[in-house]
């Protein structure tokens, strides 16, 4: 029986055809768009990711096994940096190498928003097309002998087989919040930092004003009210004008801590600790200490260890097998950590000196290779 003149399963629910328009966005997409919303015009976002590639750039690489000048193609420290950075923000990197009498000369990083997968039948990457202008250049990934061409690094990505995913997706929403903050503030001292109060028009016979009268009094305000140049101006009102001046809510004024939160997770989105992006905070000396070795322990080593994996697998093509690694003890921030494994090594009575520079990384004495 029908009560209300139709069956309620024939309406659909609104839910169901729902659907966001695209105008609705209000955060940036793309590559081109969320890099300019985060590093180009973001200081927070461009100084954690100078923070981390730099730190990448600055260690010092030696060969651990096989061919030691191999760890020359990987080893400048402005290759090293700019690796860094394309997989921070693109989240790929390509390397394309080049040859000179049949082995590894060097090593030039391709912009990664140039580049496009080629994949074969089952899915696996058979070339790459590199756009630099308005011609593609196909890049094979392996030459006639088998050999690797382009290496390809990337981050983790759980939605693209061949596409990695970078932090500007993460960050792009808190680095939007950030930015339209400070141009709140900004427009705010431009208007004498206070908002724009309500000029009201009341004249004693009730009639409205005329078009032309409207746009004069528009035009007079812009040009001789508006703007830090006329703060403080006093403003003088013909009959039937009135000027009531608005306040700041403690809502409004919330934007201050509303730019902290969206640091925090720009911050976080690259693997920085804020204390050493000088957030506020508690900024203390062994706060620093500690944030700097985390820094580099979870996001500068692991990020290091991953490029110069996927380089030492792509390198075992051309010079035979090859391990390259970072040299730890040479960063500073880390130094405390070897002063301990040290002492822990020494006073381990139970092992022989030989198995201690073992542990320590050092050759034994007499051993041949």
């Amino acid at each position: 029986m029908r009560w209300f003149g139709r069956k309620s399963a024939d309406v659909p629910p609104m839910f169901l055809s729902y659907a966001m328009p695209s105008e609705r966005c209000l955060f940036p997409s793309g590559y081109q768009a969320q890099l300019k919303e985060v590093f180009l015009g973001n200081p927070v976002g461009q100084r954690a990711v100078r923070m981390v590639a730099g730190a990448v750039g600055a260690l010092k690489v030696y060969t651990v096994e096989g061919n030691a000048d191999a760890a020359a193609l990987i080893g400048r420290a402005s290759l090293l940096e700019q690796t860094a950075a394309s997989l921070l923000l693109h989240g790929n990197a390509y390397l394309q190498l080049v040859e000179a009498l049949g082995a590894p000369a060097e090593l030039f990083l391709l912009q990664p928003d140039r580049v496009t997968v080629d994949t074969d039948d089952r899915g696996w990457p058979r070339a790459y097309q590199y756009k630099p202008g308005r011609k593609a250049v196909r890049i094979n990934r392996h030459d006639a002998l088998e050999r690797v061409q382009l290496i390809h690094i990337k981050s983790l990505n759980p939605v693209q087989d061949q596409q990695g995913l970078g932090c500007l997706e993460a960050a792009s929403a808190a680095a939007s919040i950030h930015n339209r903050a400070s141009r709140w503030n900004k427009a705010l001292l431009d208007n004498a930092a206070r908002p724009s109060g309500a000029l009201t028009y009341d004249p004693p016979d009730g009639a409205p004003l005329s078009a032309p009268q409207f746009e004069r009094l528009r035009e007079e305000i812009e040009r001789q009210f508006t703007g830090s140049l006329n703060a403080g101006r006093p403003m003088l009102l013909e009959g039937g004008l009135r000027w009531q001046s608005l306040g700041l809510s403690p809502t409004d004024m919330d934007f201050v801590a509303v730019k902290e939160a969206a640091a925090r997770d720009i911050a976080l989105a690259f693997g920085v600790p804020p204390v050493l992006l000088g957030l506020p905070g508690d900024t203390s000396y062994s706060n620093m200490r500690e944030a700097g070795r985390a820094l580099y322990r979870q996001t500068v080593l692991p990020l290091a260890e991953r490029i110069l994996g996927e380089v030492s697998e792509a390198l075992r093509d051309w010079v035979g097998p090859i391990r390259l690694a970072v040299d730890t003890d040479a960063i500073s921030e880390l130094a405390e950590d070897r002063e301990r494994l040290w002492q822990m090594v020494a006073n381990a009575d139970f092992i022989s000196a030989d198995e201690k520079r073992e542990m320590l990384g050092f050759e034994i004495k007499g051993r041949t290779a």
